[in-house]
């Protein structure tokens, strides 16, 4: 056996994150929605604020992570709700820096992209790669999990700037970022465009998309919303999300690269 398949058997079995497939990006929009959606139920219809929001689910990402981080193999659950606490936590930080903050979506949208670029660059220059076939040391799982923090509340900021600024609204921001998916879909089956890059451009855009989703299910009428109750529509993204990851393939394993 030659050291790169050495490598791999090495990396698929110490790996605690998924392998990419189809069943991968389904859960992961699903999860996205679900962020959107849970987080407005705490801040919006508790009424409790973005910044009490933000505080809860922090509590409930550190203690996830901690959890994944301490775990000696592959859990399909516990990873999936460590990524549900990114995308939760995420939606109430880029609200409070957005609204509360008062800097706007651009100017949260463009700090947040500036602390994600500099979580990338800085793994890299650590570890010199930022694979995600590389997730098999404490170290790189740290920075795999502070850069999908940085891209999930990324994602949160740009979704509303896409919907509200530009004036597309719910329903059209979610087409732009399905068509960013599409695209990203098209380069990686028809060039040979990095794989790691794409990934990580399918990652981030994922998060808007299941942002402005999730905003046109909860949001008023007369926002541009379906008005649907945020208890029900996060308890149906869950329970579908949860069915999901017990029906289909869910295995350790190396991400395309």
């Amino acid at each position: 056996m030659d050291d790169y398949y050495k490598e791999l058997v090495l990396s698929e079995a110490v790996s605690k994150v998924p392998a990419v497939t189809l069943g991968f990006w389904i859960v992961k929009i699903l999860a996205t929605t679900l962020g959107e959606t849970g987080g407005d139920a705490v801040t919006m219809s508790m009424n409790l604020g973005y910044l009490v929001g933000t505080a809860i689910f922090a509590a409930i990402f550190a203690a996830a992570v901690a959890a994944q981080m301490g775990a000696r193999r592959f859990h399909p659950l516990l990873y999936w709700a460590v990524i549900v606490a990114t995308t939760t936590v995420g939606t109430t930080l880029a609200d409070f820096v957005d609204r509360s903050l008062g800097i706007g979506y651009l100017g949260g949208s463009s700090l947040l992209a500036a602390l994600l670029i500099a979580s990338l660059a800085i793994w890299y220059r650590t570890l010199g790669t930022v694979s995600i076939a590389s997730i098999n040391s404490k170290q790189a799982e740290t920075f795999y999990w502070i850069t999908i923090m940085f891209s999930q509340t990324l994602g949160t900021a740009l979704g509303d700037w896409m919907a509200d600024t530009t004036g597309l609204g719910y329903a059209g921001g979610a087409l732009v970022f399905a068509a960013g998916l599409a695209i990203a879909a098209a380069a990686y089956f028809w060039t040979n465009a990095s794989r790691t890059v794409l990934f990580w451009v399918a990652f981030v855009l994922t998060r808007p998309l299941g942002a402005t989703v999730g905003d046109l299910l909860d949001k008023p009428l007369n926002h541009g919303g379906l008005a649907l109750s945020r208890y029900t529509a996060s308890a149906s993204l869950a329970a579908v999300m949860v069915l999901l990851i017990l029906l289909l393939p869910q295995r350790a394993g190396q991400h395309p690269a």
